[in-house]
């Protein structure tokens, strides 16, 4: 069985981490698939999905400070020049976190940690409407 579906997020951008695990936890009680595995998938070029601990000083400040580090919003980017625009930083920021997450669906439940949620980290430069699919993939 596979069930799909869409999760809409209106986001700042600029390292906002977006918590996406009640949708998904909702979802995956609606598909009425006991074991199987969760695909979440953000469609789009500057933003990316993982897990980690959703507490105020690591969603509101270390993940951006980290991604400066790895990839500065003030670097040079020939992805800018390209295209005459300002966010070279965040493709290469999506790119090294990546578009997708894979959990496995173990009796009802996803694996998580006690500590671990599902987040979307908008990286551009701008607000914008995330479209993430969710794919519930198992038997009941």
């Amino acid at each position: 069985m596979v069930k799909t579906y869409q999760i809409k997020v209106q986001t700042t951008g600029n390292c906002q981490v977006v918590n996406l695990t009640e949708d998904v936890t909702n979802a995956l009680a609606d598909s009425g698939v006991s074991d199987g595995v969760a695909v979440i998938f953000n469609i789009g070029s500057t933003a990316g999905v993982t897990t980690l601990e959703y507490e105020p000083g690591l969603v509101n400040y270390d993940i951006a400070a980290a991604m400066e580090n790895i990839a500065p919003r003030d670097g040079h980017y020939e992805h800018e020049k390209t295209w005459n625009d300002d966010n070279g930083h965040a493709h290469v920021r999506a790119a090294l976190l990546g578009p997708s997450l894979s959990i496995p669906i173990i009796d009802d439940e996803l694996t998580l940690g006690t500590w671990q949620q599902i987040v979307l980290i908008d990286f551009d430069t701008r607000p914008r409407e995330r479209t993430v699919m969710l794919q519930v993939l198992g038997a009941k």
